[in-house]
Order: structure tokens, then sequence, then C-alpha cells
């Protein structure tokens, strides 16, 4: 007998005793059933134990409890008959042992499972009374020849385990449909913007929840079965999960959209928006900042309007890093590792049915990457993952941070973005028809696009070079010459050498295509060279945007004056429900009329807006400021308790800000551009204003400066010592670690909302438009969206749109608008109240501001503009067309 069944026999497997305890700890079959897994797994030294059981038509397998294999798939995973390995166990009613599985004819890779670790495979029937009731199943992760003492107890525990199987299949309670119903919502992010799902995990344990950074995926794992029922029961949550459930299934079945009518065309060949970041919810921790949260809000909007888009990213394991501040106010980094099995994330899987994976040739060792699948609504956001077998320490580390390590890092980060993001899609057996890049950072993908095209349809370069322009789409940000991609020739030769081989091309052809000019061998590699070369529609996101894109980039178009450079703009929005407070949205439905989320990017639909009470809409606006305030003390508190500051320091900060005063916020990246430090010109003046016993002005900020940046970080430094000046310290806090979750409750909560870059720098500027949505009044530099959007009324502007080549003299005219603005418009106006107490020329311009800029700062209206002004044309589904000679 082996030693794994000695083992066995002395442990005696399970007793009819041990399952009697088991029943008695557990009313929930369904618990009970994964306490026995457990136990078995523990006894039978393997990796996996699952239990699969018959389904009432006889016909298929379900998944009802495992160890091992990733729990989400419990109720959801189902095998026919004819299917698997443990369809063949039921098939053929007998015991099934497998030392090698994945050789195995029967063999089936079920993605959601993640079995790609395991290689031997026991099964074994569980029959009750001479009826089948399901398969137990143990796996390895080592080959194992398992020998007939151990499938005999094994099938032994089967017998035992067999009783409660059937009463588990006669109560229909073993797949627990109220669990099953919870994971399908948690495993797509859909649930992010629908706030009665997130009222659902909110309401199953409102501690946790916070504690885990409103992770679905996470609480579920945590939370047995038998809690989740308990649960449920207090709170009466069993038909909102069915009716949360049974939306989403709505939402993502619609046939009867927008992207229906005017983006068919994209059905079969859909768009491929490419992105070096995807701010989708606080959760899933791969973004930084506006660029990510831009493309999270453009996938969302895509989903919503049923446009056929796919999202391809990088998976970070570590993601950005997490913020803190010392003693002395200096910003300190720290990256932890993300735990996969606590994302909504799934393996992508290829024709072939296997898990995909990528190689891309260098002139060294090949740079690997797995691919993993994340549900956006009805979108699919695909991400790039190097820490695989098979790759370098350094390629496993690859992925590991976003923004992070040089310019050797940086090239291959994109080399697998570009051209590994493409060869994924490849392997899933889709075409795109559409390539929009958004930013340079995937300029790649279009060098393997005219690879994949001259190998596929026998083109020259030219050629080929030609139709692949006709489908790119690319939308440049940075209006800053630093902040494009730049690498010299050595490391292109590195790592596109293979490529250019392929494409015909010499070392010097390859680096004319990313240089303004091609000839000169002193010029770099630009990725947006590279992009705006080779795109037949090219975009800055704004207007004035463009304007400073066109300059910027007049060289790259000889003999065209600066208007007629070929760089349009598509001004950024903001996808509504991410960042609507719930409040909000409630009011909006009683007066924007059924149905007005679906017609959020349509003027006529904000008119109602104008027929709210202004007191109404008043104590809306105060209930959110005062979340707000409670937010910002609480994250104050933590974060001096973390810096082990004194007690009383503590409890202070538990009272700073006060609801009465006129509270502005500042939340963005701390590059120096942004000069978050704008309002500390005139010290003098801000104290005045903030101690103004009448008149108070409050501030709260947020941000990260990049670990790299040092100026930024002393600007940081700068704000956050306010917080211990005996002078503002009642009136000035900043919140540390800046993410979705800080930022939708500044932009939902504060009165005014504070942006001074110097302009013409900032692309667009989107945190602004959050806060329309929610009442708030924008305070900012003519500059970005601001500059299209102000119209005297609906907020307020610093400066009259004018710059000036002397950084100082530019700098000290904005700090002193900035004051007069403050002092003589924003400040009297908040606290001019009538004798009811309300600020009825304040709530006046809430209601403009609204009104006016809802709908064209929306995601909705973005994400059409491009559907039809790029993406349709660029997968040739225009209608006509006439070109004049």
């Amino acid at each position: 007998m082996s030693q794994a069944a000695e083992s066995l026999d002395a442990s005696r497997v399970l007793t009819l005793e041990e399952i009697s305890q088991l029943m008695e700890e557990s009313s929930q079959p369904a618990d009970t059933l994964m306490r026995v897994v457990v136990l078995i797994a523990r006894y039978s030294k393997t990796d996996v134990c699952s239990i699969y059981l018959l389904e009432p038509d006889r016909a298929n397998l379900v998944l009802a409890a495992t160890v091992g294999l990733t729990p989400m798939c419990v109720g959801t995973l189902r095998l026919a008959m004819h299917e698997g390995l443990a369809g063949l166990v039921a098939e053929q009613v007998r015991p099934i042992a497998v030392k090698h599985a994945k050789s195995h004819p029967r063999f089936k890779y079920i993605k959601e499972a993640c079995e790609d670790a395991f290689q031997s495979f026991l099964g074994v029937p569980l029959i009750d009374r001479g009826v089948l009731q399901g398969v137990l199943v143990v796996q390895t992760i080592e080959p194992r020849d398992f020998h007939e003492d151990e499938i005999r107890i094994l099938a032994d525990a089967a017998m035992q385990v067999a009783p409660t199987v059937s009463e588990a299949r006669t109560l229909a309670r073993f797949i627990a449909p109220m669990q099953e119903r919870l994971w399908s919502l948690a495993r797509n992010i859909w649930w992010s913007w629908d706030q009665e799902s997130c009222d659902l995990f909110l309401d199953l344990d409102p501690r946790r929840w916070r504690d885990l950074n409103h992770n679905p995926v996470a609480l579920l794992n945590e939370m047995p079965l038998a809690k989740i029922e308990q649960r449920a029961a207090e709170m009466v949550l069993h038909s909102r999960i069915n009716y949360a459930y049974r939306r989403m299934r709505e939402y993502t079945h619609a046939d009867r959209t927008w992207g229906a009518i005017h983006a068919g065309i994209l059905r079969p060949r859909p768009v491929a928006y490419f992105s070096a970041e995807f701010g989708l919810h606080e959760s899933l921790p791969i973004y930084s900042g506006g660029l990510g949260v831009l493309a999270g809000d453009h996938i969302k909007s895509a989903s919503d309007l049923d446009i056929p888009l796919i999202g391809i990213g990088l998976f970070y394991g570590q993601g950005y890093f997490r913020q803190s501040l010392d003693q002395k106010g200096w910003q300190q980094e720290e990256y932890l590792d993300t735990d996969t099995n606590q994302l909504p994330m799934e393996p992508a899987i290829g024709v072939d049915g296997k898990a995909v994976t990528i190689e891309i040739a260098t002139r060294k060792k090949p740079i690997l990457a797995k691919v993993w699948r994340v549900k956006v609504g009805r979108c699919n956001l695909f991400l790039l993952d190097s820490n695989i077998e098979g790759n370098a320490p350094e390629d496993r580390e690859l992925t590991s941070r976003l923004y992070g390590g040089d310019g050797r890092v940086r090239i291959r980060q994109e080399l697998l973005l570009g051209v590994g993001g493409f060869r994924a899609l490849k392997a899933m057996g889709i075409t795109p028809g559409v390539l929009h890049l958004n930013e340079g950072h995937s300029g790649f993908v279009i060098l393997e696009a005219i690879r994949t095209r001259m190998r596929e349809e026998g083109m020259t370069f030219a050629v080929a070079a030609s139709r692949v322009s006709r489908e790119v789409v690319f939308t440049t940000h940075t209006p800053v010459p630093a902040g494009h991609d730049r690498f010299d020739a050595a490391l292109i030769e590195e790592h596109l050498g293979p490529m250019a081989d392929e494409l015909g091309l010499s070392a010097e052809q390859l680096m004319g295509m990313g240089r303004e000019h091609p000839s000169d061998t002193k010029e770099t590699f630009c990725m947006t060279v590279l992009g705006l070369k080779h795109a037949r529609r090219a975009n800055a996101v704004s207007a004035l945007h463009g304007e400073a894109s066109r300059q910027m980039w007049t060289g790259l178009y000889p003999g065209k004056a600066e208007d007629d450079v070929p760089i349009g703009h598509i001004t950024n929005g903001v996808h509504v429900h991410s960042w609507l407070a719930p409040q909000m949205a409630r009011l909006y439905d009683r007066h924007l009329g059924s149905g007005w989320q679906e017609r959020s990017g349509r003027a006529h639909t904000w008119e109602g807006i104008e027929g709210v009470d202004d007191g109404e809409l008043w104590e809306t606006h105060v209930g959110l400021k005062l979340r707000l305030l409670e937010f910002v003390r609480q994250r104050a508190m933590e974060q001096a308790t973390r810096r082990e500051e004194p007690s009383d320091t503590v409890l202070k900060l538990g009272r700073v800000l006060s609801p009465d005063a006129l509270t502005i916020g500042f939340a963005r990246r701390f590059a120096t551009y942004k000069r978050a430090n704008l309002i500390l010109a005139d010290i003098e003046k801000l104290t005045g204003m903030v101690n103004d016993p009448k008149r108070p002005v409050q501030f709260v900020f947020a941000g990260k400066a990049h670990p790299h940046d040092e100026p930024g970080k002393r600007v940081l430094q700068q704000i956050a010592d306010l917080m211990y000046d005996s002078v503002f310290a009642d009136r000035f806090v900043f919140v540390e670690d800046y993410d979705i979750n800080v930022g939708r409750h500044f932009v939902q909560g504060v009165d005014v909302w504070l942006n001074n870059p110097r302009r013409p720098l900032e692309a667009s500027g989107t945190s602004g438009q959050k806060v329309v949505l929610n009442g708030g009044l924008n305070l900012s530099i003519l500059d970005g969206w601001w500059a299209e959007a102000y119209d005297g009324l609906n907020g307020f502007a610093i400066g009259k749109g004018t710059t000036h080549s002397q950084m100082d003299v530019h700098d000290n005219r904005d700090s002193e608008d900035l004051y007069r603005v403050l002092r003589e418009e924003v400040v009297p106006l908040y606290y001019q109240r009538d004798s009811d107490g309300l600020p009825r020329g304040w709530i006046k311009r809430m209601k403009r501001t609204i009104r006016t800029l809802g709908w064209r700062f929306n995601a909705d209206r973005m994400v059409m503009d491009y559907t039809t002004k790029c993406y349709v044309p660029a997968a040739g589904g225009t209608s006509s067309d006439m070109r004049g000679r």
C-alpha cells in the first residue's frame, strides 16, 4: 500500500461521525460540502478537491464545492456528461485515474477554474441508493500514479458523502443561486457604475467592504456561504440580488442600442483601444491618474452605448505606488503585490481553447506574456502580464510597476503593449477594424499590424503601411515635448531589430519612422511621431490642446501652414454613472425624466435641472459636502495615527474643517506645471481668507508626485505642511494615497474645484467635469476643457486666457487674478444668502453649469464623436464621402 494510502487509512478519510458533525455545524448542504472537500484534500494530500453534482436534467454537472480551483466557479462552472474527465466519470459511472490529465483525449481546459498548474486527476462517482448524484475529484500539481488502494479509499469517502450530496440535490440548494448571482455581478466591472449592485456588497459587510477598498471579489472570497445567507436574510437582500442580476443580464444582452444603429460596421471587426493604463475602479490598481481614468471612462461609455470596442493594456502586478507622508511631509512610495485571485480577472482563451500566451523576439532573449480578461459591461479588456515561466527574471518584473524603471524597461513594456497586444488579439481570433492608440505608448502596434498585412496578404511594406494607416486613430495628450517617450538607436535595434528584418527595413529606415526628420541621425525615436505619421486620423483632447498640438508638430508636415496640420480635437468627457453621487442621481431621476441616463450625452436631457427646487438642490449638495468632510477627517486621523503623532493631534484632526465654510478642492498629479502651490503665492491674503470669521475659506488637497519628480514632491510638501501650521491647521487638509475612491469623494462634495495649470499645458483636465455632474463650480485657468466650457455664468475663470513668455510674470499674474476672483466673485456669491438661508445666486450657477456642461463634457458624447468621426470612417462604414479635386 502506498504511503499516501496508509495516511488515508490512518485518518479514516471521513467517518460517518465526522459527516454527522459537519451536518450539525451547518444546516446548509452547500456549506457542508465545502467543509468536506477541505478535509478530503487535507487527508489525501492533494492540491484540489472538488464535488460536481448532477443537475436535475441529469445531462450536466455543476461545480458545487471546491478547494484549489477558483472559488468564484462554484455554481457557475458546468460540464455536459460528454465533456471533460469529470464527465467521463459520470458517463461511465466508474473511477477514472490519470497521471497526466492534459494528455488525455477527454481533458477539457476550463478557463475560469485556472487549472493550468494541475497534472494528475482522480475522479469517483457519487452514488446514493443506487442512483448517480455527482462526481468527487482530486487533483495534484505533480504527476501522480493513484494506486488501487487510494482509489478505493476515495470511493469509500464518496460513499460516505453521497447522502449529503443527495440531500443537497433534493433540496435544490447546492448551487446557491444567490451566491452564484453575486459572483456573476462581482466578475463584471459593470457593478462599479451600478449603485444598486454597489449597495448590495456594502450591505453584506459594511466594515469589510471599506477595508477591502470596495472589492467584491475579495469580499465574497472571504465570506462563507452561511454568512452570506445569514446577512441576506437580515438585510432582506434576496430580491435585490435577483433584481441587480436581472438588470445586468438585460444590459449585456440588449440589442436596441445606439451602437447597434450607428456602429454596426464594427461588429465583425471591432475597435482595439490601446492604453498604457486603465482606471476602472480603485479595487483594480492598474492606473496612476488622468490618462488611465480617461481610458476607463472611455471603455465604460463604449459599453453603455454598445460600441464594439476591446481594451488592450498591461497588468501591473504592483500597480502604481501607495503613497504616505513621513513626519516631514515628504512623500514615501510603497509597492505592494496584487493577488490576482482577488481581482475580477480570468485567463484569456485563444481559438485553440488554451490560455493565450504571446512571444516577441528581440535581438536577445524573447519576451513572453500571458493575457488576462476583464469584463467591463458589454466590453472586454485584455491585460498582458509578463510574470510567467520562461521569461528572464528582469522580464518577469517587466509589468510589475506602472511607469517604473528606465528607458529599457519602458521600451520593453511598450513592445508588450503594442506588438504583444495585437498578437494576443490574433490568438483569440479577433481581427480589429480600427486601432485606437491612446497616447504614444502603444505605437509599436502599427509595426505589427503592417507586418501582419505583409505576411497574410502578400503586400509590400509601402502598400501595407498605407492600408494600416487608414485604420489607425491616434490620440495625443501631452502638450509638453519632454512628456513624449523617446528611445535611442541602440534600444530600438535591440528590441525592434527582428521586426525591421521582417518588414524589410534597415535600422535607419526603421528609426526614420519615429523621427520628425528621418535623415537626422542624431534624433531619437519618438513614439508620438510614429503614431502621428501613420494615423489617418489624429486628435488632441480639447480645442485649445488641438491648437497647441498643431503648433508643436508643424515640423512633421513640411509645406503645411500650422492651421492645416492634420490634428483635430475631440474634447474629453467623463463617465456619468461612475462619478455621479447616488444622491444627485436620485435627484436627476425625479427631474430629468425616465431613461435620462441613456440620453445623458444630449443637451435637451439636462433642461429639467432648471425646474428643481433651489432648496432641494442645495440640501442634496450640503449632504454630499458633509460626507466629504467626514471622509477627510477620518483619513487625516488614520494618517496621523500611522505616523504615531500625539493623541491630542489625532483628536484635533477629527474636528478640522467646518461644514459652514466655503470648501475648495484640489486633487490631481503634483506636476509642477499644475501649480498646486499657486494659492500660496501671497500668504498674507490667504491667511485673511481662511481666518475670516464671517466668510471663511477652507481647502482639501490630494495627489501624488511621480517618484522621480523632486520639484513636484517639494510642492506637495509645501501643501502638506500647512496642516501643522497653527494659522492654517483647521482649514487645510492633505489626504494621502490619492486614488479613484479619494477622487470620487472630492468631486462629489466640494463647493469649488480649483484648477490652475500653466496655460496651455493642460491638455484637457477631466476632474473638473466630474464636479459639474455633482453641482460643484469650477474655478479654473482658461486651459484645456474649461477654455471652451466657461461662459461667464457657469463657474469662475482665473485670468483672461493670456500667457507671458516669462514664467515668473505669467505665474504672478495668475496668482493675483486667483486671489482677486476669490475675493471679489467666489466668496461674496457663496455667502450671499436670502431669508431662507439659501445662496440663490450660487444655486443659479450650479444649475447653469449642470445644464450647459453636463451633456457636453460627458464620455457618452465623447465616444459618440469618436465613433462617428473616427471609428466608422476608419472601418469603411460611411455612406458618403465626396472628395474635391
